[in-house]
């Protein structure tokens, strides 16, 4: 139904229900000869009248009497559905579909999730893995979390965490054999683990701090790789250089089976962001979501 039919059925129904024109542009919020001018539109487009009118009232004729018979139910499922969406939309309950990284999964929400759960019980995580820069709309998702340098165009973005110190690891097995790399440029002659970006199909470019300034190396090596936790495992098997973010190294830079190279050459990486369209800014479990993750990052 085009927007001038609904628009007539509407200000017919209205008419029906309060007897007078004045009182139904009363309901309807506008002025009386809005609600004559529609009605007249309307009948025309219909082809028939729908009322018999005099001073006081109008009556409905045949014609009106079948159409509203007919149409009652149109329009009170319409107002039904609507009233259902818009509870479900300030409800703090139901399905939030969120696409992220394993990194995200395991740096941001899974520490916290537990307390997430017992705050907001009523709100079901439907949470999908994937590396890939994931078109949210396309895919049916409420929303999306990636770092602040992988978000999509036109997209509200809210930070839920701190700049990500990264860190670029080795097997200490490998750095006993080839030797520990002092400055970056050390690392063109050393087996370097790359990192193919499933969405570009690009390599992740490596880089680094000189004197304030960011500068990438163009490093190479025999293994290339379009997963960062299989990045990680071949470092630990002694197959290479490689690069994570520290959060999700830490315990195996804690355990010593994995050890960081010129830390202090290597800059940090942005926040990851949950980002999301902003026809859905207000509906209330994002928010509380956004919230939630937003403040335990002690943002304003």
């Amino acid at each position: 139904m085009n927007r001038a039919r609904l628009l007539g059925l509407r200000t017919f129904h209205a008419i029906a229900e309060q007897g007078t024109l004045r009182a139904a542009a009363g309901v309807l919020g506008v002025q009386a000869s809005a609600v004559s001018q529609q009605l007249k539109q309307f009948e025309d487009h219909i082809g028939t009248a729908l009322f018999v009118r005099n001073t006081r009232s109008v009556v409905l004729t045949d014609a009106g009497q079948k159409l509203l018979a007919q149409t009652h139910h149109v329009l009170s499922e319409a107002d039904a559905a609507i009233e259902a969406v818009r509870s479900d939309a300030g409800e703090l309950s139901g399905s939030l579909r969120i696409t992220l990284p394993f990194r995200a999964w395991e740096v941001v929400l899974a520490p916290r999730l537990a307390e997430f759960r017992d705050q907001y019980p009523e709100i079901e995580l439907d949470l999908s893995i994937d590396e890939n820069l994931v078109d949210i709309a396309k895919g049916g998702f409420h929303a999306g979390i990636r770092l602040g340098d992988f978000l999509e165009d036109q997209m509200i973005a809210k930070a839920i965490s701190e700049p990500m110190s990264g860190a670029y690891v080795a097997s200490p097995a490998y750095l006993e054999q080839h030797g520990t790399p002092r400055e970056p440029l050390d690392l063109l002659k050393h087996n370097c683990i790359r990192y193919r970006q499933r969405s570009s199909g690009d390599f992740a470019p490596w880089e680094f701090l000189d004197n304030g300034e960011l500068k990438t190396v163009q490093v190479a090596g025999h293994l290339v790789l379009n997963d960062l936790r299989s990045v990680i495992d071949a470092a630990q098997r002694g197959l290479g250089i490689g690069w994570s973010l520290k959060a999700g190294v830490e315990q195996e830079l804690r355990s010593g089976h994995l050890l960081q190279v010129l830390a202090s050459f290597t800059p940090d990486r942005p926040r990851f962001f949950l980002y999301f369209n902003r026809e859905l800014q207000k509906l209330s479990r994002l928010r509380a979501f956004i919230d939630f993750f937003k403040h335990a990052q002690g943002q304003k």
